[in-house]
């Protein structure tokens, strides 16, 4: 009976990082992109065609190395599409962003209906994409119990996931041209008074970014085991991840525990039940609880967590100064 509880807890816990993985992508790609002083709210546009691109391409191609790169770079014309958009023609940023979201799940649909209308790609039936996303161990750690096999026994994208956040958070942080790039987002006018090219950084940026969106896009569709049909696999998660931005305090490092806290509430609607069941004494309240409720309940945290950083600012935030406001190089 020990063991079985063990094995539910253990079960919970891997279920948090498959849950909170693409949320820990599609926040971090849009820290690197809100760094450069752009917002962009089309992340679960970009997501939804690092989905399709990377796994219908991946699967043809027959390696998971060729899905995420595709991914990638379908994510990345996403972000120059935005970035000629925003910081090239001046466009407003909201309102791209926006139409970026509309645009990628109508181009989801479009491409994920016409290849299955003629043979979709099943993921099963193809080895190396299977293989590929499989758990790996990592030994010593994944012996641990409880915890072990719940956050390091996973596949080889949620370790990529990680390692990108950490990376990301060396350099904005410790690297000069992630010092170079903060400045840009704080006052793109004084670094460009000191030789910073400010087009370029945020074009850069902007592709890079939402290319590390791609891959959280391509990661879901994986997760579902590719499975086709009137919902999209990205179900939202893109606007949580605008949130968890906020909820991280623009920080990639902060944004793997931020991502974790909302993967865990994001499993209670899968585990809840089991949990229940295990610990029927002091955790039997869960099977009452609505399954509604549970798929509800990282929206309305996300609206908490928005009105909460609205109406009273934090002091040491994160934020960029500059921040969806258009730099006219002109009027410095």
């Amino acid at each position: 009976m020990e063991m079985d509880k063990l094995g539910v807890l253990t079960t919970f816990v891997h279920n948090i990082v498959v849950y909170n993985i693409p949320l820990l992508y599609g926040t971090t790609g849009e820290i690197l992109v809100e760094k450069s002083g752009s917002l962009n709210l089309g992340v679960e546009g970009i997501m939804a065609v690092g989905a399709i691109f990377g796994y219908i391409l991946g699967c043809y191609a027959n390696s998971l190395g060729a899905g995420i790169l595709v991914a990638f770079l379908a994510g990345a014309l996403c972000g120059l599409l935005f970035a000629v958009l925003t910081v090239s023609l001046q466009a407003n940023q909201n309102i791209t962003g926006l139409t970026l979201t509309t645009f990628g799940l109508g181009l989801y649909f479009f491409v994920g209906s016409g290849v299955k209308a003629v043979s979709w790609p099943a993921m099963n039936d193809y080895a190396n994409i299977k293989n590929g996303f499989a758990d790996v161990a990592i030994p010593g750690l994944s012996q641990i119990p409880l915890i072990g096999q719940g956050l390091f026994s996973h596949n080889l994208l949620v370790y990529l996931g990680v390692v990108i956040a950490l990376v990301m958070w060396f350099y904005l942080s410790r690297t000069r041209y992630g010092l170079r790039l903060r400045s840009v987002g704080e006052n793109p006018g004084a670094a460009d008074s000191v030789g910073i090219n400010v087009k370029r950084y945020k074009y850069l940026h902007i592709c890079v970014g939402c290319g590390i969106m791609g891959i959280g896009g391509y990661y879901m569709a994986l997760n579902m085991s590719g499975s086709f049909n009137s919902s999209c696999w990205i179900n939202g998660y893109g606007w949580i991840a605008v949130a968890l931005v906020i909820f991280a305090n623009w920080n990639p490092a902060l944004a793997i525990l931020g991502t974790f806290v909302f993967g865990f509430f994001n499993t209670l609607r899968v585990s809840g039940s089991s949990l229940a069941a295990a610990f029927p004494g002091g955790l039997g309240w869960l099977a009452a609880v609505p399954t509604q409720l549970y798929q509800a309940l990282p929206f309305i945290i996300t609206a908490i967590v928005l009105v909460v950083t609205s109406v009273r600012k934090r002091e040491g935030s994160g934020q960029p100064q500059a921040l969806g406001l258009n730099y006219f190089r002109e009027e410095r």
